[in-house]
């Protein structure tokens, strides 16, 4: 019996801008191009883009792999040809055992089923027969702790519980190989920690698994290997911490780029960001700024025709030093809409308290105009920020604490200690799991 789980043979898939992908039988296309050829009707020109090319490798029966690479870089489209939702347009994947997915929330449930019926329908899937599935129900079903609600159609969930209800489902029916992208996030702390400890022990039992997240750290420690993907290619296959720092070379080197010249940027570039620049509390651009010091981020855009802007939105993603997603920056969140704007200028986003450790940072920038997206740039370039009197105490606390600093004060009396009742501070908050009013 073979030892390969999941071969892969030059596997390539091809997509057309601005269309859905449609599956046409085999008479259609037959009809299609004999058409052609008759009437001599030239062949649609279409914008095309090969979103992997030319990816070949062999995972074993067992091993933790961890995809990474920036958006957009091929690893959603692999896992969705693993889960066969859509096929390649070259090469050949040859899979050894049923498959079970988590890629994204709505994927694999149907929404007008209640909780229940989707655990039978996903392993009758998956080829499991009801007793098996029964066997295996109610650990389904206290793992996602969603018992007063097992029996409500999954459309009515919040996201959190589709998430929990979805994970536990594709990890508990025993698929030999596990599909995981990026839905993890949807969840609290709590529960991504739960679903990393669960997807240990399903490795230790001999099952493959293939985690897609940005999350360097938990992805060091899980997996056993890293690939990097990048343009839809393969680019570094090795250990898990040799392909996270290989890849966080990258972005660092990326960043440095002036940002005018960037060419692997996404959107119809109706605006486009040109500069980027930091500003101290007299409006002075400075190189670096300090912990707790007022900031002012400011974007130099320019429009592509010439002509004044209409409905902007801006959003601004800080990175910490795993990449890792620390906090979003968006004009709609803060109210400061840009219904007009000229066609070149400088829009800028004040920070008061800059909350953040000393060390360097990514940002990423994100545009839309009208909704549609005009100008996306990942890792567009680096954010310092040096060591600063926060508290106003004359010094700094270490780093072991986490990225951010939060001013905060104590106090202490001499009322009496609090026995039997509970703080209402340290009340437990009622889990959103309550149903939401419309669907996710």
């Amino acid at each position: 019996m073979s030892d390969v789980a999941i071969s892969i043979e030059g596997v390539g898939k091809q997509y057309t801008l601005g269309q859905r992908e449609r599956y046409q039988s085999l008479r259609e296309t037959i009809t299609r191009t004999v058409q052609r050829i008759v009437r001599r009707i030239p062949a649609e020109k279409e914008d095309r883009f090969w979103a992997l090319r030319d990816v070949s490798l062999t995972i074993p029966k067992g091993q933790i792999v961890g995809l990474i690479g920036r958006n957009g870089a091929g690893k959603s489209t692999l896992l969705k040809i693993l889960s066969r939702i859509t096929a390649v347009t070259e090469g050949r994947v040859v899979l050894s055992g049923r498959v079970g997915s988590l890629l994204e929330v709505g994927v694999g449930f149907h929404p007008e089923l209640s909780g229940r019926e989707n655990i039978f329908l996903n392993g009758a899937i998956l080829g499991m027969r009801r007793h098996e599935i029964q066997s295996k129900f109610d650990e389904i079903v206290a793992f996602a702790e969603v018992e007063r609600f097992l029996d409500t159609p999954v459309k009515r969930y919040s996201s959190g519980m589709y998430v929990r209800l979805a994970f536990s489902v594709a990890a508990h029916l025993e698929p030999e190989i596990l599909l995981v992208d990026e839905v993890l996030a949807v969840g609290d702390a709590a529960f991504q920690k739960k679903c990393l400890g669960k997807m240990g022990s399903v490795a230790r039992e001999g099952r493959t698994i293939i985690f897609v997240s940005h999350n360097m750290v938990a992805l060091m420690a899980l997996c056993e290997r890293g690939i990097l993907f990048e343009s839809g290619r393969l680019v570094a296959d090795g250990t898990a911490s040799e392909t996270v720092e290989r890849y966080l070379r990258d972005v660092n080197n990326v960043a440095e780029n002036a940002l005018a010249q960037r060419q692997d940027r996404r959107g119809n570039q109706q605006l486009r960001i040109v500069g980027f620049e930091m500003r101290d509390a007299r409006g002075v651009t400075v190189p670096s700024v300090a912990s707790g010091q007022a900031v002012t981020l400011a974007l130099h855009y320019e429009s592509a025709n010439g002509a004044r802007l209409a409905n902007v939105h801006l959003a601004i993603g800080i990175h910490g030093k795993f990449d890792e997603s620390l906090f979003h920056l968006s004009n709609t969140t803060s109210n400061d809409e840009f219904a007009r704007l000229a066609d070149q200028g400088v829009i800028t986003c004040h920070i008061p308290e800059l909350p953040l450790q000393p060390g360097n940072y990514t940002f990423n920038l994100y545009c839309t105009v009208n909704d549609d997206v005009a100008d996306w740039v990942q890792n567009a370039g680096t954010l310092v920020v040096d060591g600063g009197d926060f508290f106003g105490t004359g010094r700094m606390p270490g780093p072991e604490g986490g990225p951010f600093l939060v001013k905060h004060r104590w106090a202490a009396s001499d009322e009496p200690a609090a026995t039997t009742a509970r703080s209402p501070a340290l009340v437990a908050v009622p889990d959103p799991g309550n149903l939401s009013s419309g669907t996710k």
